[in-house]
């Protein structure tokens, strides 16, 4: 049996996913002690991982993070090696310090993004073009143009769009698409104002509301629907007001609320079409009881259902916050009767096992990277409609116009 070997990688990017640290602190949300970082930690004791890095802008922050870190993580759980390369050095600020990182790295090495959506695509190529694997949140790109160019550069490297829905709704996913014909897909997904204050350097700027929180639900709808509809058309609407008002003072182009209607069409049959309503928001209430409200309605010819991602734990009410609802099927921080980190379950970590599972498979010889696109995974080329629908979206709204998706040879085009 071919022996895989331990994995090195970069973690790209310091922010709340990563590391739980937002630069005032601990993170207020559900993830103050992070995901990526904690989740490779960890694997770094299971024998997966080996070498770790870690790169963001700010040299300067890194002394903190890893208080917070040796604090939050070292101090809580037992056997937790936290030792990481950090980039930029010092008390540099270099927004190119990516770079530096990846050239110190081999071929087979990976690197995990979680950077603000414009520089996805940046990071990426230079990584790919360097045998790289790479595990990019979503949205993987903002422009269809990029997430192609992209689908043509990976194809001796692992490019997955990271993706939480291949582990928590398979079996949602199954009882979808047992339902026939598409007919109606509507979802809902919002975080509370004081999201504004975490992301108010890019929000607005950078990136929008739908790419950060819709990304996730129209991911779902798309891997559902593969083999059985495309998207065609696009029509965006936003609501606005109150992440421009005070105490927020988003730059003026920021919307609070935005809605995409998507109209899907049969790929068997020519006479089923389907819609598909994907709203986001980062205006909700601050004390509704959940940092992320979402919930999701599917219909079929045969059939539907209802998913209520908010309420699927249990809830627990305080003096101090009143009743919160938990999800206990994201990430566990709570240690095991050992002492040890006992989160491996949560569809947060196994989302980045299993890219570094494949990274480790490809390494070997075992498997290879377009294997992985026939699996339904989430990898770059099955995201594609991901992007095609969001980047459509933003130009809808901006150019207060329907857009047209439709397939161009072998590629996906916007009209």
């Amino acid at each position: 049996m071919a022996n895989l070997q331990k994995l090195n990688i970069l973690m790209c990017g310091t922010g709340e996913y990563t590391t739980g640290w937002t630069g005032g602190g601990a993170s207020k949300s559900d993830k103050k002690i992070g995901v990526v970082g904690l989740t490779c930690f960890d694997l770094r004791r299971l024998g997966k991982v080996d070498k770790l890095g870690m790169v963001g802008v700010s040299g300067g922050k890194f002394p903190a993070i890893r208080q917070h870190l040796d604090e939050n993580i070292g101090g809580v759980y037992k056997d937790m090696d936290l030792t990481f390369d950090s980039y930029p050095e010092g008390d540099t600020v270099n927004p190119k310090a990516y770079r530096d990182a990846i050239d110190k790295m081999k071929a087979g090495d990976a690197i995990i993004v979680f950077t603000p959506d414009p520089t996805h695509f940046e990071i990426s190529m230079y990584a790919i073009e360097r045998g790289i694997h790479v595990l990019v949140t979503k949205p993987a790109v903002k422009l269809l143009e990029d997430h192609n160019t992209l689908i043509a550069a990976a194809r001796s490297t692992m490019l997955s769009a990271s993706s939480n829905t291949t582990s928590a709704y398979s079996d949602a996913r199954a009882k979808a698409k047992a339902l026939g014909e598409f007919n109606f897909f509507n979802a809902w997904m919002s975080q509370p104002k004081s999201q504004l204050e975490t992301f108010r350097a890019w929000a607005g700027k950078d990136s929008d509301i739908s790419y950060y929180l819709s990304s996730h639900h129209i991911d779902i709808c798309c891997w559902i629907l593969q083999d059985i509809a495309i998207p065609t058309r696009v029509v965006a609407s936003a609501a606005t007001g109150i992440a421009t008002s005070e105490p927020y003072n988003c730059v003026p182009e920021t919307e609070d609320t935005i809605t995409l209607m998507v109209d899907w069409q049969s790929i068997k049959s020519p006479t089923h079409k389907g819609t598909g309503v994907y709203t986001a928001s980062w205006t909700a209430p601050l004390k509704a009881g959940v940092h992320s409200a979402q919930h999701w309605y599917y219909m079929g010819e045969k059939g539907d259902m209802t998913l209520d991602q908010a309420h699927r734990g249990y809830d627990v009410t305080t003096d101090e916050n009143g009743k919160m609802w938990y999800n206990p099927f994201y990430m566990k921080y709570s240690p095991s009767e050992s002492g040890h980190f006992d989160g491996q379950r949560g569809y947060g970590y196994v989302s980045i096992e299993k890219f570094i599972d494949a990274a480790r498979s490809v390494n070997a010889g075992l498997t290879k990277p377009e294997d992985y696109d026939r699996h339904g995974l989430p990898t770059i080329l099955n995201t594609v409609l991901t992007t095609a629908i969001l980047n459509a979206g933003r130009i809808s709204l901006d150019e207060k116009r329907p857009v047209g998706i439709k397939k161009d040879g072998d590629s996906w085009a916007l009209e």
